[in-house]
């Protein structure tokens, strides 16, 4: 019988050998090439699937994005807790996130160029800040977040706070402890109800 390829799973695999070599030897050392070495595979088998480098990249940055979708997913709790797994889960607080948040940065940098990364990284960024804001009318439905809040500002808010961290956290001065203390103050604000007179007066100049 003819062997029973699963394409998903090759193409798993060559996303995983595009982020090893990111994260080894940065984004310009991905070829088709490499990451064929890289994967174990021959560089027909890895042409049969991808023709150019940023194809490559296209579908190893969306793999990247359902990795942390799906752990972020698996989080249950109370509203407070699964917005602070949600944004631990961005922040390079052990190895393996130091090592997403490597090839995050390296997928932003490269977007800056290459329009199709880009449009990934705008198309994607309604659905984090639509789940951030859920989460916060959730949270006002309980009784845990003031109704005066804004959601949709916090949640910009909550977005902007966590990329703001990742760069002092992944080459310092912030150590994981201090990360995490100050994202559990700004939830402390919201949940608390300290946080809402900040959005209803942004809301008022705006």
């Amino acid at each position: 019988m003819p062997k029973i390829v699963d394409h998903a799973v090759r193409r798993r695999q060559i996303a995983e050998a595009v982020h090893r070599l990111i994260d080894a030897k940065g984004i310009e050392a991905v070829s088709l090439r490499e990451v064929a070495a890289e994967a174990g595979f021959s560089m027909g088998l890895v042409q049969h699937y991808f023709t150019t480098k940023d194809e490559m990249l296209l579908l190893a940055m969306e793999h990247l994005h359902h990795r942390i979708s799906d752990r972020v997913a698996e989080v249950t709790g109370t509203p407070r807790a699964i917005l602070r797994a949600a944004l631990l889960e961005l922040l390079p607080l052990d190895e393996g996130r130091r090592t997403l948040s490597r090839i995050g940065f390296a997928y932003l940098a490269r977007s800056v160029v290459a329009e199709p990364l880009a449009r990934v990284l705008r198309d994607g960024l309604p659905y984090v800040l639509g789940f951030y804001a859920g989460v916060l009318r959730d949270a006002q439905a309980r009784g845990e977040v003031p109704a005066a809040l804004d959601a949709d500002r916090a949640a910009r808010g909550l977005y902007g706070l966590a990329l703001g961290l990742v760069h002092p956290a992944l080459v310092g001065p912030y150590s994981a402890e201090e990360t995490e203390a100050i994202v559990d103050q700004h939830l402390d604000l919201l949940f608390t109800g300290q946080g809402a007179t900040t959005a209803t007066a942004s809301t008022s100049t705006s």
